[in-house]
Order: structure tokens, then C-alpha cells, then sequence
């Protein structure tokens, strides 16, 4: 295992301790309903799967990593475009999809193109962080099972969205991830 792969791990969970703190602060200033709740402790499990399994399979399985530049430019996006959400939606912002009962539709920073530019984000980082450091297995096995568990959390969390007529104006005929596409 490369020296520098578990520093970087540990940054982005002391990064996600942040959001989770954050998260929290949101949610005590605008409370609101969860999607999905049922979902969310397996959306955590996965999340705790992220920065633990990708070092057992490096250790055992003796895995390298290939295209390390690559991959690392992707995670570095994709955590950039989480923040940029994060500053986005302000204190609407939360890790449980809570759609707070005042909903002030937002529709600058990535929302301006898309709806779930947060989703993305976490999608591209379940797929970079453990190819970084070669844990193809783990890249392939946890986003699978983040995808299973944000096919659910859209959906409630868009029921919960379109309550509001303002979102519905908003987001008619935005794609949900990529300009165009989906």
C-alpha cells in the first residue's frame, strides 16, 4: 500500500465527520422530512464501507493501483463539487435528504444544470477512492451498493421535492445528473 493512500483516506473522513457536523446544524435550524429514512442506515454502512474496505483489499489481495493521477483527479472534483453543493443549498444542506418545510428551491451554483449534483459527486468519490489505491473490488461492490441505496433516497426525496410547486418550476425538464442525459 502507498504511504500517501491512507492520508488520503483519513482527510476524507475527517472531511465527512465536518459534513456530518454541519449536517446536524442544518437540520436543528430547518427541520423537515426525511426521504427515505429506511435507507439511511445502509447509505452509512457504505460510507463506513468506503474508508475501511479498499485497505483489507489492497493488503490482502496485493492490489496496485494504475492510473493514480486519474482517479485522484476525479475524487479531487468530485469533492469539489460536493462542497460547491454544500455552499449552494446553505443551510438546506443535510446528509438524511430532511427536505425542510420551508423549501427555497435553489437553482444557482451546480443546481443551475442539474438536481442532484451532490449524488454525483458521491458516486464519482464511491468509484475514486478506492480505485486510487487499486481496490477495484471494493470500487465495483460499494457502488453498486450506493446505487441500490440512491435509487430509493431520489426517489422519496423528489416525492418530497415536488410537494412544493416552486421546485416543480424550477426543475421542470432538469436532468437529474449529467446536462442532457437522464
Amino acid at each position: 500500500m502507498r504511504a500517501w493512500y491512507p492520508v488520503l483516506v483519513g482527510a476524507l473522513a475527517l472531511q465527512r465527520l465536518r459534513e456530518t457536523d454541519i449536517s446536524q446544524r442544518h437540520e436543528a435550524k430547518r427541520p423537515g422530512r426525511q426521504a427515505a429514512p429506511g435507507s439511511f442506515p445502509i447509505m452509512a454502512a457504505a460510507h463506513l464501507g468506503l474508508f475501511t474496505l479498499p485497505f483489507w483489499e489492497i493488503r490482502w489481495a496485493h492490489r496496485r493501483p494504475h492510473w493514480v493521477g486519474f482517479w485522484l483527479a476525479i475524487l479531487l472534483s468530485a469533492t469539489g463539487l460536493r462542497w460547491w453543493c454544500i455552499k449552494s443549498l446553505g443551510d438546506q444542506w443535510n446528509i438524511r435528504a430532511a427536505v425542510p418545510e420551508r423549501l427555497d428551491p435553489v437553482t444557482k451554483g451546480p443546481y443551475r444544470w442539474i438536481r442532484h449534483p451532490n449524488y454525483l459527486a458521491v458516486i464519482l468519490e464511491f468509484a475514486a477512492l478506492p480505485m486510487a489505491g487499486g481496490a477495484w473490488l471494493s470500487a465495483l461492490g460499494l457502488s453498486a451498493l450506493d446505487g441500490l441505496v440512491l435509487v430509493d433516497r431520489i426517489r422519496a426525496e423528489e416525492k418530497l421535492l415536488a410537494q412544493t410547486p416552486e421546485y416543480q418550476t424550477a426543475f421542470a425538464g432538469k436532468a437529474r445528473f449529467i446536462p442532457g442525459i437522464f
